[in-house]
């Protein structure tokens, strides 16, 4: 059974735990919420509770604010500092709003004003667990990537595509035959070169990569077999080419489409042969590597339209990988994003809020035409923008994306109803300087859904009241 599906078993029948020393209030919500098929657990007193919370809790609190012995608002910052990712949602009385509202900026998950309608507990109780199920599905993971060595700590991702690669990966890097990697640009391929490199008996010798496409025709014979002193002008010293540098290693082509036929036709005498003769020479110099090379073209495609060698293509794919494009293993996106931005955040030491399931639905939407390269690149970007996740990403997808992808549901009637809702309350809000009671009036809600709105719109009241 894979992380992926434990962290699922675990979340088969929620888990609730109740805080509450009222003994009514108690059992009217643990009736509801066991109606609701959640499993719920009740204590009176916060001390309690706080001793049988575990930082893997695969569940969410709900606990009233005012209580004796430990008050909601203490108890909420121990259960925090424990693991800042469960959900806390506190329960509290008219005169406590002030308070929650301090809770949730020190990262509480919600707050419900009493009275209120079972019906709501329960909607707040569904985000709160899709999104601590999603917290210990990526914590799983980063640790199977930490612990499984060299190969899943390079290649990320737990889908079938990414799991199958790695079986073939580790099966054929200890053998000694040709390798082609073929894959989209951005997908990958040198890595997974190196990472066959790293899982062979060669892993101690040289890794030498060699982009074919950047190498100019007319130097490309003298790059890959070497020189010697006076073979051409400008030749001023003897050169060792990137083959004979390889020896003992492994050598990858990457690119090797891009190869003239020419120079093909002698690399093809150098697999065969074993040996490489330097321009200008007559003298043929023994070599011994590991040959992987990789293209983002079909070679046989290559080769009907006299592009490529038949018989060059023959030797190097004794073995073929293909590497899936991202838009093949989309369970691979949340936790790849969510790796590059803590490696951005870190590098750049700027803060990294997780993203919740909505975003994470818009990242898979996403076609990823630029695959691992794209998805790091947004993450970087992400990581460096200001504002709330929401807003990041509108401007991510408009600035990045807006000729390939839209967010999705970008013309739906709901969307619209949302930003008109937002556009309305941002702009009561700058006209009376933040002071939600003219806001209140001017739009004649009460203070409660107004709250809610704005919650749930990532409005955040900057200005005094």
């Amino acid at each position: 059974m894979t992380s992926s599906d434990q962290t699922q078993d675990q979340f088969a029948k929620p888990h609730i735990i109740i805080v509450d020393d009222d003994a009514a209030m108690r059992m009217a919500l643990s009736q509801w919420l066991e109606l609701s098929d959640f499993d719920v657990t009740v204590y009176e007193d916060a001390r309690e509770a706080l001793r049988d919370i575990r930082p893997d809790f695969a569940g969410v609190i709900l606990t009233d604010v005012k209580m004796p012995k430990l008050d909601g608002i203490t108890f909420t910052r121990s259960v925090l500092s424990a693991d800042s990712d469960i959900p806390v949602i506190l329960m509290t009385g008219h005169g406590d709003v002030p308070m929650a509202v301090e809770a949730m900026k020190s990262g509480a998950y919600d707050f419900v004003e009493k009275p209120f309608e079972p019906k709501d507990i329960v909607e707040s109780l569904e985000r709160a667990i899709e999104k601590r199920r999603l917290v210990l599905e990526n914590r799983k993971l980063r640790q199977q990537i930490a612990q499984r060595g060299s190969l899943d700590s390079r290649l990320i991702g737990n889908s079938l595509p990414m799991r199958a690669l790695k079986d073939e990966i580790a099966n054929i890097a200890p053998t000694e035959v040709p390798v082609l990697i073929s894959g989209e640009t951005g997908t990958g391929k040198e890595l997974v070169a190196r990472a066959i490199h790293d899982l062979s008996d060669r892993r101690d010798e040289k890794f030498v990569a060699v982009n074919c496409a950047a190498i100019p025709e007319s130097t490309a014979e003298s790059e890959l077999f070497g020189h010697e002193k006076g073979a051409f002008t400008g030749a001023v010293s003897q050169r060792v080419g990137w083959i004979e540098h390889a020896i003992g290693g492994t050598l990858f082509l990457d690119e090797i489409s891009s190869m003239p036929l020419a120079l093909q036709a002698k690399l093809l005498r150098v697999i065969e042969q074993r040996e490489v003769v330097r321009v200008g020479s007559n003298a043929p110099v023994k070599v011994d590597f590991r040959l992987i090379c990789a293209t983002n073209e079909d070679l046989v495609e290559a080769v009907s339209a006299r592009k490529f060698r038949e018989d060059l293509l023959f030797r190097i794919n004794t073995f073929e990988l293909a590497i899936a494009p991202l838009r093949d293993r989309k369970d691979d996106v949340a936790l790849l994003f969510d790796i590059f931005a803590e490696r951005a955040a870190e590098r750049f030491e700027r803060p990294y809020e997780r993203l919740g399931p909505v975003l994470i639905g818009q990242l898979k939407s996403h076609d990823w035409s630029g695959n691992v390269r794209e998805l790091k690149n947004m993450a970087e970007r992400y990581v460096l923008l200001v504002g709330s996740p929401e807003e990041r990403f509108k401007r991510l997808f408009k600035a990045g994306f807006e000729k390939t992808s839209r967010l999705p549901g970008d013309h739906a009637l709901a969307d619209q109803l949302r930003d008109f809702e937002e556009r309305v309350i941002r702009d009561a809000l700058d006209r009376h300087d933040g002071n939600i009671k003219s806001v209140m009036e001017e739009l004649d809600i009460p203070r409660r859904t107004l709250n809610e709105k704005m919650k749930k719109l990532n409005i955040r009241r900057e200005r005094p009241v």
